[in-house]
């Protein structure tokens, strides 16, 4: 048995933070990853990056599609939101652009993508649902990745339809996601009900069985879970109150069996 010791500052880190207006970033990253070979200043974290990669190879996207923003830091942000307060005003800005300090982009798990053409807009890029956007779309999620801000999802996430913009999560997270329909906020939410004693089972076509389970932090003190040492598992914070643990359980069941 192996013993995870958790600090109650690790709630805001991991791949399944909620940022928004709501629950804004308290950390910023720093383990930081080129996403492009040709744009190299379009950083992300290191495994949404390699994903990514990945991706873009498989469904041979070449030159086709291209990053428009990846990480920012908080002042980009801010500067980002102003400038568009003061060239298309606090409607539009309010809609499409997070507030400094809200924004997923802080995290270096999102990154906002353009079919490769002439003009493009960096607030609201051209990512069309067809084509090799369409493709992207359709294979995003056995990489990790889920669009992050869906036209149906509105209400519940507070920006506006965003086709360019997507959100790393993690598989199988990611696929779950899609399945049940989820927003972020949904699946936080949802995670909720699945403690450690009766834990949310899902058995993908890309992994052996996982199971995903919500510990609360410990606001007195540190959290302490614990896992039998043949698991392989991760653990990420979700920004606001507690840890999503998920745990691989092949190594599990083989050692179980002999």
């Amino acid at each position: 048995m192996k013993t995870i010791v958790l600090e109650k500052t690790n709630v805001h880190s991991g791949d399944l933070l909620l940022v928004n207006r709501q629950y804004p970033l308290m950390d910023e990253t720093s383990e930081l990853s080129s996403a492009w070979t040709d744009f190299p200043e379009v950083r992300l974290n290191g495994e949404a990056a390699r994903n990514l990669r990945f991706l873009l190879d498989v469904i041979a996207a070449g030159d086709s599609i291209v990053p428009v923003s990846g990480y920012r830091s908080e002042k980009e942000q801010k500067d980002i939101y102003e400038n568009s307060v003061k060239n298309s005003g606090e409607e539009f800005t309010r809609k499409y652009v997070a507030l400094p300090g809200c924004s997923e982009h802080q995290t270096g798990l999102a990154i906002d993508l353009a079919l490769n053409k002439a003009d493009i807009d960096f607030i609201c890029p051209d990512f069309p649902d067809e084509g090799i956007c369409s493709r992207f779309k359709e294979c995003a999620a056995d990489y990790g990745f889920i669009l992050r801000y869906a036209k149906d999802k509105e209400p519940i996430t507070g920006i506006s339809h965003e086709p360019w913009h997507f959100r790393y999560v993690g598989y199988p997270h990611s696929v779950i996601m899609e399945e049940r329909g989820f927003s972020l906020e949904e699946y936080i939410d949802f995670l909720k009900n699945y403690p450690f004693d009766r834990r949310f089972t899902y058995t993908a076509e890309l992994c052996e069985k996982v199971e995903i389970y919500y510990v609360p932090a410990n606001d007195e003190g540190k959290t302490v879970i614990a896992l039998p040492d043949s698991w392989v598992y991760q653990i990420s914070g979700n920004n606001i109150d507690g840890f999503i643990v998920t745990v691989w359980k092949k190594s599990y069941d083989r050692a179980q069996a002999e």
